[in-house]
């Protein structure tokens, strides 16, 4: 296998959905937690209403199991864990295509195949992600 093969078919195919990935989870991480603020913080305004309007109190309850919903949703999906995981992923495989591009650090010896270090490496990467996915699926499933 070439360079240019590893790179266009492999590396920058997961380069890219690591990064889309990335971005789907962080933005979902600050939609729940920008609906969390706004909603807790509409609670003290409302309850100097409740005195005059007797009909806040449910307002304010419904308001404050929503906001339980979308913590749940949260802690269920982990968006702002996968956001970093991904993120992570993405810029450490960066990292090592463009070292390796500039025939840098480990790159930069004679005495290695640096095509075969670079798979490897890249590989390790993403394997290491597979292995904490999996974990995390048995520790879910033995939590059952």
């Amino acid at each position: 296998m070439k360079y240019e093969e590893y790179v266009k078919y492999r590396l920058d195919n997961q380069i890219d959905w690591y990064d889309t990935k990335s971005q789907f989870e962080k933005k979902w991480y600050y939609r729940i937690r920008t609906w969390q603020l706004l909603l807790s913080g509409s609670i003290p305004v409302l309850t100097g209403f409740v005195l005059d309007y007797h009909w806040i109190l449910k307002i304010i309850a419904i308001i404050g199991a929503l906001i339980t919903v979308l913590e749940g949703v949260s802690s269920v999906k982990k968006y702002h864990e996968k956001w970093i995981q991904y993120r992570t992923i993405s810029e450490a495989l960066k990292k090592e295509k463009y070292t390796f591009s500039a025939c840098a650090g480990v790159y930069d010896s004679e005495n290695i195949d640096v095509l075969k270090t670079l798979v490897e490496r890249c590989e390790n990467i993403i394997s290491s992600e597979n292995i904490n996915w999996a974990n995390m699926d048995i520790n879910k499933k033995g939590k059952s």
